[in-house]
């Protein structure tokens, strides 16, 4: 379980989360969903111990998340940044073992699975910085999932990956989920939210506005909250597409 407890998160003395109370649980995917600037990369950074409360906690399986000692975290919670950094110009197999640096093991057997989930192992003695964007992105995610967390906490890790790695992405980390570790994703595409989160979490504006399943988390009337745009989702449970279209009140502003 990671829950948050009535936090709330200053970024440069400025209030980006307020007062957030929200329970994870273990085996499922969580979407963080929400506009631009509704506090969504700062929650995330709270819930993996980054950034730290102004008020409230964040707790690890009934315990303070900010008590526990940095490896028993970082062995726990894996995360990835929305614009990581790479200091070296290393291979991809190298970046990936780093992720078993918490651990203080070589965990081989990891490390391949984590290569052959991102079909990274083509590329595994090409240097990151050769990959494209979207290689890279993957390269990042198999360091986190060759950690083994219990949690993986991902901001936007679809953003750069093409449709086919999109698919490959969801379908592995659901079965990352299906084994028993929590999936938290902060996502931009509502219909992946809705189409394969088990919960979705709406931010705006640093509160949170829904906390339930993707049918009522994202309801047109949830949407029209959080975005201002009148919505309507079209097609079967699991295959779903939104159509929407801006509020009158917005489309005069913007004319």
């Amino acid at each position: 379980m990671l829950a948050a407890r009535n936090l709330t998160l200053k970024r440069g003395g400025r209030v980006v989360v307020a007062d957030v109370s929200a329970t994870l649980e273990p085996g499922t995917i969580t979407a963080i969903v929400g506009p631009n600037g509704a506090g969504k990369s700062s929650f995330l950074l709270g819930l993996a111990g980054l950034l730290t409360p102004a008020s409230g906690t964040v707790a690890l399986e009934h315990e303070d998340l900010a008590q526990l000692p940095a490896r028993t975290r970082a062995t726990a919670i894996g995360y990835l940044p929305q614009s990581p950094d790479i200091a070296w110009d290393v291979a991809v197999e190298a970046l990936v073992a780093l992720g078993r640096l918490p651990r203080r093991d070589r965990g081989a057997e990891a490390i391949e699975s984590a290569l052959g989930a991102l079909a990274l192992a083509p590329l595994r003695h090409r240097p990151i910085r050769q990959l494209s964007g979207g290689e890279r992105a993957r390269a990042l995610l198999a360091r986190v999932l060759a950690g083994e967390p219990r949690w993986i906490l991902a901001d936007e890790p679809l953003a750069a990956l093409d449709l086919a790695h999109q698919l490959s992405l969801v379908a592995h980390l659901k079965a990352c989920a299906a084994a028993g570790q929590g999936v938290v994703l902060v996502v931009h595409d509502l219909a992946i939210a809705r189409n394969h989160a088990d919960r979705v979490l709406v931010l705006k504006d640093g509160s949170l506005i829904a906390n339930g399943p993707p049918s009522t988390a994202l309801s047109p009337d949830v949407i029209a909250l959080g975005w201002g745009v009148r919505a309507q989702w079209l097609g079967q449970s699991g295959a779903m597409a939104l159509a929407a279209a801006a509020e009158p009140e917005q489309m005069k502003r913007q004319i």
